[in-house]
């Protein structure tokens, strides 16, 4: 994914919100999400077989994929990145990795209980605890100043969205946020982009995950029209 909003309230009835928008080549191969793996929900990456975010909706816990800046792995040893959300989802943990395979990352683990934040550049490996309040992790990473336009805009009016009340509640507020709130996608501060590039390839925002980890349990929407506020549709609950 190119960004991650995470919003935490300890005292509410949704402690956890998470929005994630995925941005890749158009035509890299994907199914949406769906038990792919035991007991693990998720849209799946056809070309590598991970994730970007994966949810275990029994321990109510998430995990999030952020590509970040760095030195890359060697090709000859390198592994997806898509299989540290399903890592991270299923352990409650990052579990030991060698981690000189991976390219860049910002992987995030969440419930109801907090989130927690793992950076790798290439180099060396940084964890941080995400505090109460409104995040945003994009590719340079947790950003918490106001020099990324895309954050300075967009993290105050995620702040200041009516949180749902409850897992079936309304969240047209955040529907709206999530896809981009009316920005063109030529804007500098726009959460939904679009590029296209000299090779004639596309490279732009292909989805929009809005998921709710709750004290009674999981709310998960999901669009592939990541510019339609009403084309989300419910994976969870069923």
């Amino acid at each position: 994914m190119c960004t991650v909003v995470v919003s935490i309230d300890p005292d509410a009835e949704i402690p956890l919100i998470l929005v994630g928008v995925r941005d890749e080549f158009t035509d890299r191969p994907r199914v949406p999400p769906a038990e792919h793996w035991p007991g693990l929900i998720g849209g799946r990456d056809l070309q590598a077989g991970g994730t970007w975010l994966a949810v275990d909706p029994v321990a109510r816990r998430v995990g999030a994929l952020v590509n970040g800046h760095g030195v890359p792995a060697p090709q000859e040893t390198r592994r997806s990145r898509g299989d540290l959300p399903l890592r991270v989802a299923a352990q409650g943990r990052l579990p030991d990795l060698e981690l000189a395979r991976y390219d860049p990352f910002h992987l995030i683990l969440a419930d109801p209980a907090g989130a927690r934040l793992w950076h790798w550049d290439g180099d060396a490996l940084a964890e941080e605890e995400i505090p109460p309040g409104t995040h945003m992790i994009v590719n340079s990473g947790w950003e918490r100043g106001e020099d990324n336009e895309r954050v300075a805009f967009f993290r105050p009016r995620f702040a200041e969205a009516g949180r749902p009340v409850a897992i079936d509640a309304p969240w047209e507020s955040w529907r709206e946020l999530a896809t981009g709130a009316g920005l063109p996608v030529g804007d500098p501060r726009s959460l939904i982009v679009r590029h296209e590039l000299p090779d004639g390839r596309v490279f732009g925002s292909l989805s929009v995950t809005l998921l709710g980890l709750g004290t009674s349990g999981v709310r998960y929407d999901f669009t592939d029209d990541p510019r339609n506020p009403a084309a989300f549709h419910r994976v969870l609950p069923e």
